[in-house]
Formats: C-alpha cells, sequence, structure tokens
C-alpha cells in the first residue's frame, strides 16, 4: 500500500465519498421505480466511468500494477486537490440529502416524483454533477498517476456531456413547463446570478 500523507488524504475522502453514495443508495433501494431509461448508452457511459472513479484508484493505492504510469506532481497540486475533494464532498452529500427519495444512480424517475427546487438546487440543476467534476480534479492533484489520477476526468467528462441531455429531455418530458421554467432561473453546474427587478 502506498503511504505517502496525499496517497492517505485521498484514501479517506475515498472512503468518504464512496460512504456518502452508499447510505443514499440504501435509503432509497424500497423507493419504486416508475420510469427508467438504462439503455445501451448508459451502461457504456456506467462502464466508462467506473475504472476511474472506483478500480484505478484502489489499484493504484494497494498494488505496484499502476507503477508505470507514475509521475512527479508540482508541490501546490495536492494543496488544490485537498481544497477541491473538501468542496466536493460537501456539496457531493448536500446533492444527496436535498434530492432525498428522488435520488438514484441511474435516469431514473420514482414513484410520486417531484422536481427539486430548493437547498443546493435552488440556482443550479446539477449539483451532484458539479460535485463529480470537483472531485475528479482533486483526484488528480492528489494522485500522481496519469491513469488513477486523471482518467477518471476524461471518462467523467464523456459521461456528463452525453448524459445530461438526455437526462434533462426526461425531466422536460416529465414535468413541461415547469422543468423548463427551472432550466430558465438556474444554471447547469455553476448558480446563475439573479438579475435585480428593473434590470
Amino acid at each position: 500500500m502506498r503511504t505517502s500523507i496525499w496517497d492517505l488524504i485521498f484514501l479517506v475522502g475515498f472512503i468518504a465519498y464512496t460512504g456518502i453514495r452508499g447510505v443514499f443508495k440504501q435509503r432509497t433501494a424500497k423507493v419504486k421505480s416508475v420510469a427508467r431509461r438504462l439503455d445501451a448508452v448508459e451502461k457504456a457511459l456506467l462502464a466508462l466511468v467506473i475504472p476511474g472513479s472506483l478500480l484505478w484508484p484502489l489499484l493504484y493505492l494497494f498494488t505496484p500494477w499502476l507503477r508505470f504510469a507514475d509521475y512527479e506532481l508540482p508541490l501546490f497540486f495536492p494543496w488544490v486537490g485537498l481544497v477541491m475533494m473538501v468542496g466536493s464532498l460537501w456539496l457531493f452529500y448536500r446533492s444527496h440529502a436535498d434530492l432525498g427519495r428522488q435520488w438514484s444512480v441511474t435516469l431514473e424517475l420514482r414513484e410520486d416524483h417531484r422536481l427539486i427546487k430548493q437547498g443546493v438546487y435552488r440556482r443550479m440543476r446539477h449539483p451532484m454533477y458539479a460535485s463529480i467534476w470537483l472531485w475528479c480534479i482533486a483526484q488528480g492533484l492528489l494522485l500522481a498517476n496519469w491513469l488513477a489520477g486523471w482518467y477518471a476526468l476524461v471518462a467523467f467528462a464523456v459521461m456528463y456531456f452525453i448524459r445530461t441531455p438526455r437526462e434533462e429531455r426526461m425531466l422536460c418530458e416529465a414535468f413541461g413547463a415547469e422543468y423548463v421554467e427551472y432550466m430558465s432561473q438556474t444554471g447547469r453546474l455553476f448558480p446563475r446570478r439573479r438579475r435585480k427587478s428593473g434590470e
């Protein structure tokens, strides 16, 4: 096992990250799904992302198999990564908590699904994706390995740009004008600045 301080910090964050996901997955396990789009595209995207988010980091930390892809990190990179990791974990937790029973791993609508527009969703449509972007960048800044560090960012970028339009189409179909209005009032990944009246 690797024992550098930054590898250990990443491991602690990784345990927290997977723990958050596990807790909320368990909480929503019995909530009935009424619409699910787990098609070939969705399965391919999940298969693309899983190695970078789970497999490569664990192989990097606990085996010598990825040493061929190691490199030296500039000294300030891990400090920036630590700050981004902390922000990511907070936003990841808040996104799950605010979604509550509406959350799912795949493109899915739950029984009695409602559109969440409070908490971190008040001004951002996809705060969970924003947290994952932050996490992927933090991973690259903390792990000095091309595969374990940066593969996740590339894989998630592909997933995000393919999945997000599909997700928003599904929500437009489900909520109609309410979601279209919500889109006009929020940013995808960054809070949209509210205009003052009279502007």
